[in-house]
């Protein structure tokens, strides 16, 4: 019998009585490993319940207060980073090395909202009006949820939690049901660091649960990190709900090569960017945009022979570049959309499908797929692959190359490899992507600024973490206040002005 996961409420496992599983598979063997429970509406309600109480207590601490609890808890992540990142690649597949880095962009937002005493601090104007001060406060929304998506079980709750509780509030998180392992062991951490119980409530589930966070009166925002079709889903619900919400989707970011680029280098960014942990990012790189025959010939042939020389290997073997994908079903997805690309006329140098590891032959491995001469008007250019499929789109020029990334239906992330700084500069400015990276194959920005995509990335105006995240699990509240003198003034029948 496999062993099962629980929901975390209240400060402790909490089994769940709905009678329903999900399997979490071993990428690497193909075989159930565990069954997570699935949480009913009733459930969900209950840790809200909970949540509500534990916020009343943690937002009555003082930053400086909450702070020493996220140092506390930084300090015991670092202490278990080889267990957590074992754990974490049994789940989900990826090898120990991107598991550990998956963990440590994590921290690096705990690290951030460190600073929450000073991030908080508010305005003040003194003698606005005669005898008038005028100042603001941030203070704690109540209760908030997080839903993150299966490729980040690690770095995207820990943006969740980061955030959200530095601020005060209290955080209902749903993990993705493929790999809710580490969340639910990162939870632990937090009790272990100090946080009040109910602050933190882990809730496993499908959609009944998703659906009971985005219809739930208490709970105030919601930030989803997932696929664009289920992003515009939960804006559209929450915006009907009157809920505030950060709804990041899916991505197909472009690499343009510029003749001058150092190929060398380029070759070396593109391999780590599209094949890294199997292609299962949002910011992977599956886009490779050549300009000029000379360019793209250069960069295929190169291609071609160094994606061959890949390791795909179990996620603890630690010669592996990448390990299996996450699930079954989704390796059936990415080798689909492999022979579409063959359907629609492009030209396929490396096929994955078919990828067999001797002895583990049930797991979910795809090897390195490179196309070449893939066109806009294809369906599997248009629509996120998410796998170790690299796309070749060629260009005469930069202008051509530019659009690009400028037109497709996402803007999350694009890079552009040159020497000229004046081409590379002109290109950020313009380019109608979120995130730029140059030079720079995966441009996720440091914890200190923010992640956000354009377009079909996101169906929101706040991004993640960063000063922008404090601004989205705040509210502001601005007084004025006068002390009289004791004398009675005239009674006013206009607005206030400072006049």
């Amino acid at each position: 019998m496999s062993r099962e996961i629980h929901h975390f409420v209240n400060g402790k496992s909490h089994t769940g009585n709905s009678g329903r599983y999900g399997d979490v598979f071993n990428p690497s063997t193909g075989e159930i490993q565990a069954r997570v429970q699935l949480a009913t509406t009733d459930e969900v309600a209950s840790a809200v319940e909970g949540a509500k109480k534990g916020q009343a207590v943690w937002a009555a601490m003082n930053p400086q207060r909450r702070a020493r609890v996220l140092m506390k808890y930084k300090m015991l992540v670092e202490a278990e980073m080889d267990s957590l990142a074992e754990l974490l690649s049994s789940e989900h597949g990826k090898v120990i090395a991107d598991a550990k880095g998956d963990l440590i962009r994590g921290l690096e937002v705990i690290e951030f909202a460190m600073g929450v005493p000073h991030l908080l601090k508010g305005e003040y104007t003194e003698s606005a009006g005669t005898g008038i001060d005028v100042y603001s406060m941030r203070q704690p929304l109540g209760v908030v949820a997080g839903i993150s998506p299966f490729n980040f079980p690690a770095m995207i709750p820990m943006w969740f939690m980061g955030m959200a509780l530095s601020t005060g509030n209290a955080l209902v998180l749903k993990p993705s049901e493929k790999d809710p392992s580490v969340p639910v062991r990162l939870a632990e951490l937090w009790m272990e660091a100090g946080l009040p119980e109910g602050v933190l409530q882990i809730v496993h589930g499908d959609k009944e649960a998703v659906d009971a966070l985005l219809h739930h009166d208490d709970i105030k925002a919601v930030s989803f990190v997932g696929s664009s079709n289920i992003a515009q889903y939960i804006a559209a619900t929450c915006a009907a709900n009157g809920k505030r919400f950060q709804a990041m989707g899916g991505a197909k970011n472009h690499g343009i090569i510029m003749p001058d680029a150092d190929m060398d280098q380029v070759v070396k960014d593109f391999l780590g960017a599209a094949y890294g942990s199997a292609g299962e990012r949002c910011m992977a790189l599956p886009v490779a945009v050549p300009v000029g025959k000379d360019t793209a010939d250069k960069f295929v042939a190169r291609m071609k022979e160094e994606a061959q020389k890949l390791s795909v290997g179990v996620s603890n073997d630690p010669d592996a570049h990448y390990g299996p994908v996450v699930s079954a079903a989704h390796k059936a997805s990415i080798e689909n959309w492999i022979g579409k690309g063959v359907e629609e006329g492009a030209d396929l140098l490396l096929d994955g499908r078919g990828f067999s590891l001797q002895g583990h032959e049930k797991g979910f491995f795809i090897g390195p797929s490179l196309f070449d001469n893939v066109t806009t008007e294809m369906t599997s250019y248009q629509e996120e692959i998410f796998g170790p499929v690299l796309q070749v789109v060629r260009a005469n020029d930069l202008e051509e190359a530019a659009a690009l990334p400028s037109q497709h239906q996402y803007g999350n992330g694009v890079a552009i490899f040159t020497r000229n700084g004046l081409a590379a500069r002109e290109f950020a400015a313009k380019v109608n992507v979120g995130m730029v990276g140059i030079n720079v194959p995966i441009p996720v920005p440091v914890a200190y600024h923010s992640f956000g995509g354009w377009k079909r990335s996101a169906f929101t105006d706040t991004n993640q973490y960063g000063t922008d995240g404090i601004r989205f699990f705040t509210k502001i509240k601005t007084v004025t206040q006068r002390w009289p003198s004791g004398e009675i003034g005239d009674q006013a029948f206009v607005i206030p002005t400072m006049q």
